[in-house]
């Protein structure tokens, strides 16, 4: 029987072991010297583990007596809980484009559908986009900005007050903490 490697990060364990002699490390991380590899898999069935090889690059190579079945579980754990981390920081920002002159309907659909994006999780982005004489008067953008903020109080909080960049003003809301 020729085995390459398995799939757990090229481990070999017991039998798919091929060196002859092995540096052993104990179940509970002591170190047992260097053994022959039939010695090896006797100590580990008799403490009832696996022998796993750890180092294989190292002369000779490093193996230790642990129950694999726990170490794959614990490294789909640990895998998991990171993906979960990336997950946190790479939230979405959905952008909603509001104006000086929106009415009462436009603002409440798009305040509902920012709340539901914000109970996601995931950041909102209100921006208003001023047209010809608009820009005399960009305080009225930012009540209809204040305004939006206002009506998503429950479910969100000001990240970035409003700002405005050229023609554009943007406002950013994240959702709250849960305490």
């Amino acid at each position: 029987m020729f085995v390459i490697a398995n799939k757990e990060k090229d481990l070999f364990i017991n039998e798919q072991i091929r060196a002859k002699e092995v540096m052993v490390i104990g179940p509970n991380g002591e170190q047992l010297g260097i053994k022959s590899i039939n010695d090896a898999l006797t100590l580990a069935t008799y403490a009832g583990f696996d022998l796993v090889m750890i180092s294989p690059g190292a002369n000779p190579p490093v193996c230790k007596v642990m129950d694999y079945n726990k170490f794959k579980y614990q490294n789909k754990k640990k895998q998991k809980e990171n993906i979960k981390k990336q997950r946190e920081a790479n939230l979405e920002m959905k952008e909603y484009r509001l104006s000086v002159t929106i009415d009462i309907h436009d603002f409440n659909t798009r305040v509902n559908n920012s709340s539901k994006y914000l109970e996601k999780g995931h950041k909102v982005k209100a921006s208003i986009r001023f047209k010809g004489r608009e820009m005399a008067h960009t305080e009225l953008g930012r009540d209809v900005l204040l305004r939006f903020a206002d009506a998503l109080s429950n479910v969100a909080d000001i990240e970035q007050k409003p700002i405005l960049d050229g023609r554009n003003m943007t406002m950013i809301l994240m959702p709250k903490k849960e305490k």
